[in-house]
């Protein structure tokens, strides 16, 4: 069998392993997507209602949902709506969520080919194993959350940055009005191609598109009502600023965990937590636009594509994690993008930082669906798990700041002065 056969056999075995662990393991790590993507969509198909089951009764039941970001506020971009409906493409073969999982499965299929190629790469091999090895580890939460779809977007919006940057470009920020994290792989983009200029029309050209079929479908009073929401949020239980109140709590400190009933969230709250929620967005402002402003620094310089955008795109990504108040667990996998990207360059120099982000990924499935309650009960050894798996993310971030600090400009090379015979 050739590498490339086992590298798809194992893509297969993995999606459909971690698609079934999603019904047997605890927790619904499920929940995401049949308690609010399938209502959400479903209402775009059904008047602006969604359609479910009374448990008392067994009797269908019709509820108004509205049309999230258009009528009603929502916490995604609009674009978010798209994989949300494509899922019903399968709809009628199953319910919504195994259409769902199928959906996601054939979009990583679809990044999968384009990086795999003909198997001949070694740096896409390596790549290619990692992903897949990270899907393993960090369970049914890859799959069943929006986020999988970005990850696959984005490691074809990075593959084609280079050789294609108006299609790679276009892709990351489609992948953005779905979820906003791509952005920092874009702007790592802008900095580390040369064609910047490009990058920019492609993000912008998208940008306007949806922005003016939001305002057309008269939606555009909550066009980035997305940004708003997510600003406002509290300290989400598993984010590392609130790991020291998880040790509170868990000591018989006055922290405590509890459930937001509007974002659908588990938070904490205690001693200083308000000013923490106030300053948390400022602090991530400025972390990221100084990483940006190092980036910028090293472009101007004259550093490669090959050397800056790996650990550029790791760091923006890396410090969004770490200094979020939100801590969701599907965030982890936003670290496959740029550890693919730099895999693919340099799989020697990259294996480290991979191999420190399995870790983050197995850490991240024990804490999230295998011992989710225990976590909000503050038992020792989810909180253990959690506060080693914020420690090697914050050790990520650092390894990632400090290699954009090392890259070095291209060489200059000077011209020969020819020597006189005189």
């Amino acid at each position: 069998m050739s590498r490339r056969a086992v590298l798809w056999v194992a893509f297969v075995a993995v999606h459909v392993v971690v698609s079934v662990l999603g019904w047997v393991f605890p927790n619904e790590p499920m929940g995401d997507v049949y308690r609010v993507y399938e209502p959400w969509s479903s209402a775009y198909l059904n008047g602006g209602y969604a359609t479910g089951w009374d448990g008392a009764t067994g009797e269908a039941v019709r509820t108004w949902v509205g049309y999230v970001g258009l009528t009603e506020t929502w916490v995604y971009p609009q674009l978010a709506l798209l994989p949300m409906l494509a899922a019903w493409i399968f709809g009628w073969a199953t319910t919504y969520t195994p259409a769902w999982a199928i959906m996601v499965t054939l979009v990583d299929a679809a990044a999968f080919a384009v990086l795999v190629g003909r198997g001949r790469s070694s740096g896409r091999t390596a790549a290619a194993w990692f992903w897949i090895a990270f899907l393993a580890l960090t369970g049914p939460v890859a799959l069943y959350r929006l986020d999988a779809v970005t990850v696959a977007l984005g490691i074809l919006g990075c593959l084609w940055l280079v050789g294609r940057p108006w299609l790679g470009a276009t892709i990351l920020a489609v992948a953005t009005w779905i979820k906003v994290w791509p952005a920092a792989l874009l702007a790592a983009g802008v900095l580390a191609v040369r064609r910047r200029l490009t990058v920019v029309a492609a993000a912008a050209a998208v940008s306007a598109v949806t922005l003016g079929v939001v305002v057309l479908a008269g939606g555009g009073a909550r066009a980035f009502g997305f940004i708003g929401d997510q600003t406002g949020r509290g300290l989400q239980v598993e984010s590392p600023v609130s790991t020291v109140y998880l040790w509170d709590v868990m000591l018989g400190g006055p922290s405590r965990v509890f459930y937001n009933t509007e974002l659908l969230t588990f938070e904490v709250t205690g001693p200083f937590e308000a000013a923490l929620v106030s300053a948390m967005t400022p602090v991530l402002a400025v972390a990221v636009f100084a990483v940006v402003l190092l980036g910028a620094l090293k472009a101007w310089r004259g550093a490669s594509f090959a050397a800056l955008f790996p650990p550029l795109s790791l760091a923006l990504v890396t410090v969004f994690i770490a200094l979020n108040k939100v801590g969701s667990p599907q965030y982890m996998v936003w670290l496959i993008v740029p550890l693919v990207a730099g895999l693919v360059i340099d799989r020697r120099r990259w294996w480290p930082p991979a191999a420190l982000a399995l870790l983050i990924a197995l850490a991240t499935q024990i804490i999230y669906p295998l011992t989710y309650f225990d976590l909000l009960d503050a038992e020792p050894f989810p909180v253990v798990v959690i506060t080693i798996r914020n420690a090697l993310l914050v050790v990520l971030t650092v390894w990632a700041v400090v290699l954009l600090a090392r890259v070095r400009p291209r060489r200059l090379v000077r011209p020969r002065v020819p020597v006189s015979a005189g």
